[in-house]
């Protein structure tokens, strides 16, 4: 996407709402989904499910779409993601709106607060080291407002989710900072004036957070607040590259696990002024 389009994009009016049938729906609300005759395999396949709507789009035409990911679907939090394959468009007029009683959705489906995403290539040695932690993070018991997310060195993905409003973020990923291998830390970035910056070009295939943060920015994300869980690496794969995590990386891995259950639930107490 060159300047030009998204310039486009940041000057439409952001949609929070939309009439359907008279009843206004907003993002969050259940829907049914009546997909128009004469569709493919897979409108026919999802008429009559019920949705939830995941956000409201508006094309370079000012024509709404309603993006929705499916109630039944075990892969819904990948939509909620924004991830290809569970997430659905449809016109305003393929989608019938429920009874106000039943539009609310689940507590469970609801936008969680806080994102901790795992971030780290596992082809370089101890840049995998994000990767590793959120795996065994997921394995944890989790309120249902956090979400964990495996980014890997999809910076474009990552720069998306910061669109989705989390209070917090909590980033995981090899930090070199001249430490001793293995030493983990927790940090919050400065991020003052980040959105002033002229837009990043970053790599489809490739992850730097700091140009995440800054693409995200300019997005008109809004960044509330962002925490890094680092670990100082040994060895970042060599020329050729190497996966598994070194030793001491290794070994730090559970600490930041600890760390990170530690710091969500400082942030899920914590009185709200």
């Amino acid at each position: 996407m060159n300047e030009w389009e998204w310039q486009l994009l940041e000057d439409k009016t952001a949609v929070d709402h939309i009439s359907l049938e008279g009843i206004e729906v907003r993002v969050g609300h259940r829907v049914r989904l009546r997909p128009r005759h004469g569709g493919d395999v897979l409108d026919l396949a999802l008429a009559g499910q019920i949705a939830h709507i995941q956000s409201l789009e508006q094309d370079y035409e000012g024509k709404v779409h309603i993006c929705v990911v499916l109630e039944d679907d075990p892969g819904r939090d990948l939509g909620l993601l924004r991830q290809p394959g569970h997430r659905f468009f449809f016109d305003s007029g393929e989608v019938e709106p429920l009874p106000p009683e039943e539009a609310q959705p689940e507590a469970a489906l609801e936008q969680p607060r806080i994102l901790v995403a795992g971030i780290g290539n596992i082809f370089l040695g101890d840049d995998g080291f994000g990767v590793e932690v959120v795996r065994r993070l997921a394995t944890r018991a989790l309120p249902g407002s956090v979400r964990v997310a495996d980014f890997g060195i999809r910076a474009l993905d990552l720069a998306y989710a910061l669109q989705d409003g989390y209070e917090t973020v909590i980033l995981v990923d090899a930090h070199p900072h001249g430490c001793s291998p293995g030493t983990v830390s927790l940090v919050e970035p400065d991020l003052s004036g980040i959105g002033d910056q002229e837009q990043p070009v970053i790599e489809t295939h490739g992850m730097n957070p700091l140009k995440v943060l800054q693409l995200a920015a300019t997005m008109n994300g809004s960044l509330q607040k962002i925490l890094l869980i680092g670990c100082e690496p040994a060895t970042l794969g060599g020329e050729e590259g190497t996966m598994g995590l070194s030793e001491p990386v290794d070994s730090a891995v559970e600490e930041a696990v600890t760390l990170a259950v530690k710091v969500v639930e400082e942030l899920l107490h914590k009185p709200t002024i």
